[in-house]
């Protein structure tokens, strides 16, 4: 069978990003992502709010995405959308949207585990960007998820280790939150961990059996040392701002660490990819690449445009699916609980 041209709709919209991407077989035409403001001001994702901005957004994002593309709809092998994990009624708009569209193009419908995508995000045909080799560990780690999963193959994947509470993004953004940054404050965590002193404070690192993680006492410990600190200090944060995220960022950084070199340890596979949103933070890619020369691993770290919620991962496996024929009918339903 010739697989020369095959055009694929990708819709993601499993939490507070509006996504759409087309997909000429592996390559990337568009890929837009329309991010919602609204939701800083309560210092957190409202799932209601992201719901209604995504019905106002989805058309023109499809639009734009084709548009881009430079492509009709006519032209379109199938529609790929994000099925789950996610917020129910996000993921709702993009699923009726997909289903609907599918529906009046009379063309193939694929649903996609979006965690799932951000594995196979590696797999995009990008110039000077290696793609692992089967089998290799993917660290995944986002705002809602924290795994260690061993890939031994596109649709072959198993969870090695997860976290038992909160996930790693969470304890970035309530970090922040406790530092009084702003929401998301992830990303400015680590803008001000470049400036500072990574062993200023030391912070306790929960000890977790097996390859799981735990991030919700490693949060409370740092909520209690503000607290006392400001106590005696009431302008302690403000003066010790960039030693606190450098630090803070250090202990995070150690604990995926030190998982991940176990996981290696025990599978013996020194193949290592990471995905989503967290896998942007510097202090994560630094130690990944200073662990190529340290322990002889490989390492493969996605562009930044792949790290956040995007519709070009969704694409890349609707495209992976569409070669095996793994379509989805029109009673498929979204699912907020969705696991690889």
């Amino acid at each position: 069978m010739e697989h020369q041209n095959i055009y694929i709709l990708a819709i993601e919209s499993s939490c507070d990003d509006t996504s759409a991407a087309v997909l000429h077989n592996n390559k990337k035409l568009s890929n837009v992502v329309a991010t919602q403001k609204i939701h800083e001001e309560f210092g957190g994702v409202v799932p209601e709010l992201a719901s209604r901005a995504h019905q106002q957004n989805i058309v023109p994002v499809v639009h734009q995405a084709l548009a881009k593309a430079n492509i009709d709809k006519k032209q379109l092998s199938a529609i790929a959308f994000t099925r789950g994990p996610g917020l129910m009624g996000s993921l709702l708009v993009g699923t009726s949207f997909a289903k609907s569209l599918a529906l009046g193009l009379d063309i193939p419908l694929i649903e996609v585990n979006h965690m799932q995508a951000h594995i196979l995000a590696h797999f995009i045909d990008e110039e000077n960007s290696p793609k692992p080799q089967f089998p290799f560990l993917a660290l995944t780690i986002s705002g809602g998820h924290t795994q260690i999963v061993l890939v031994k193959g596109y649709f072959d994947l198993e969870i090695l280790g997860e976290t038992l509470d909160d996930a790693v993004g969470e304890a970035f953004d309530k970090s922040a939150k406790i530092l009084g940054l702003p929401y998301p404050g992830g990303p400015l965590v680590d803008k001000y961990a470049q400036l500072g002193n990574p062993k200023a404070f030391p912070f306790p690192k929960p000890k977790v059996k097996d390859l799981n993680f735990s991030f919700s006492g490693l949060k409370t410990s740092i909520l209690y040392f503000i607290q006392k600190q400001v106590k005696e200090n009431p302008n302690f944060v403000e003066e010790n701002m960039n030693d606190i995220c450098a630090s803070i960022q250090f202990t995070i950084v150690e604990i995926l660490m030190n998982k991940l070199k176990k996981a290696a340890k025990q599978t013996g596979i020194n193949q290592i990819a990471i995905g989503g949103g967290v896998s942007a933070n510097s202090g994560i890619r630094k130690a990944l690449k200073d662990a190529e020369s340290k322990y002889g691993w490989a390492t493969y770290v996605p562009k930044f445009e792949y790290c956040t919620d995007n519709a070009a991962m969704i694409g890349i496996v609707g495209y992976l699916k569409y070669l095996e024929g793994k379509f989805s009918d029109q009673s498929i339903t979204a699912k907020a609980r969705y696991v690889i």
